[in-house]
């Protein structure tokens, strides 16, 4: 897997702080407006805190705009963002927005890997998503309220995202794979 630019957690405190500010809204509004607590809106603006991919979404959509803007770093296009915005348990697993480009709403095109043992688990995307997953190597397992898909390398599958799922690497060894977020 190709190297990646910084954790864009890095810019999601900046990002956060002057879209808010641009909205008018306190950090109580926007923890009201995205049902994120404020403690966490106050963390995030701070630098201090984790959150999951599905709950900067909402902080996105509270504040009128996308995941790529909230999260990029302000100069880059979203076509080429390369940033990781997730790490699992191994420092193998590792997911990373490589770009984005206008969908209905959004597209987001990622890799990721997986470590033998490591997980990944979603919440529920909006009404209207969808994730088309292709591996590169070793085997997947993705768990759905709708059924489950073990795919090998060379394998895909389509499925909306509006519902709880999660990445398992199958076996003894890691796995890569490509994912894409269409909404």
């Amino acid at each position: 897997m190709p190297e990646h630019g910084s954790d864009v957690l890095a810019h999601v405190a900046g990002n956060l702080r002057r879209l808010r500010q641009e909205h008018g809204l306190s950090q109580a509004a926007l923890a009201d407006r995205s049902g994120i607590s404020r403690r966490t809106i106050i963390n995030l603006e701070a630098g201090e805190a984790n959150i999951s991919l599905s709950g900067l979404d909402r902080i996105a959509a509270a504040l009128d705009t996308d995941f790529v803007t909230l999260v990029a770093e302000p100069s880059a296009p979203a076509i080429a963002v390369n940033a990781v915005a997730w790490r699992g348990a191994s420092t193998e697993s590792v997911a990373a927005l490589v770009g984005a480009v206008p969908a209905r709403a959004d597209a987001q095109l990622w890799t990721w890997a997986l470590a033998a043992g490591d997980r990944y688990d979603a919440e529920p995307d909006p009404a209207g998503w969808h994730e088309i997953v292709f591996v590169t190597a070793g085997r997947l397992v993705i768990e759905r309220e709708d059924g489950v898909s073990e795919l090998g390398a060379g394998d895909h599958v389509i499925y909306s995202s509006a519902q709880r799922y999660s990445y398992a690497a199958a076996g003894d060894e890691g796995v890569r794979f490509v994912r894409l977020v269409v909404s």
